[in-house]
């Protein structure tokens, strides 16, 4: 589709070069989208549309602002999809997706556009390219790996903002049980197993 190759376009000029939401990370939920679409029969274009456009304002995690970027995203989304042949309807369920897909705004999507875009989204923080992001986002924040007196949060609650591991607990472990999809939950099954390899294999190294 030759709209998708312009949205891509534009896409590439705005996103930021922070590795956990750079253009890559558009392209993988881009493409965790499209292997959605296929089993799920949805409208493609508009699906693929928000994918692209999801992230096109990303406030960094430290940023007051941080919950506030898909819905601002979406409301930028709108601005640019007006370019493009899009119907006024199609716009609504493209930016409602997008403002509804982030974790932080704790809510399901109405729409099967949306909830593809969540689940795409959701699975490029599982697996091995989540385990990158997660470290990769401490990195930029000089956050330590682990609360060395309860590494695995056994004793105490999860504190994200404070520890990278945290994150597993507070988070990306849960996200299996909140995909939307058949499809997706099948995929965040495999790539959960692996963030418990992975922190198994840490629990040995570290402790």
């Amino acid at each position: 589709m030759k709209v998708l190759d312009l949205i891509k376009s534009d896409v590439k000029k705005i996103v930021q070069s922070d590795p956990s939401h750079d253009f890559e990370h558009v392209m993988r939920v881009y493409r965790n989208a499209q292997n959605i679409c296929k089993k799920e029969k949805a409208n493609e274009k508009l699906v693929l549309s928000a994918a692209l456009l999801h992230d096109i304002v990303s406030y960094p995690k430290s940023h007051k602002n941080s919950k506030l970027s898909s819905i601002n995203s979406a409301k930028k989304s709108k601005q640019i999809l007006k370019k493009y042949p899009f119907s006024d309807e199609e716009i609504v369920i493209i930016s409602d997706a997008i403002r509804d897909h982030s974790f932080s705004q704790n809510k399901t999507p109405k729409t099967l556009e949306g909830k593809i875009l969540q689940d795409a989204d959701r699975l490029d923080a599982l697996g091995a390219i989540g385990i990158a992001r997660a470290f990769a986002t401490a990195g930029l924040l000089k956050r330590p790996f682990y609360n060395p007196n309860d590494p695995f949060c056994n004793r105490h609650k999860p504190d994200d903002k404070t520890w990278t591991v945290d994150h597993f607990f507070q988070k990306l472990l849960k996200l299996e049980s909140l995909m939307n999809t058949k499809s997706g939950k099948i995929e965040a099954k495999k790539r959960t197993l692996l963030l418990k390899k992975f922190l198994n294999q840490l629990k040995q190294e570290c402790c």
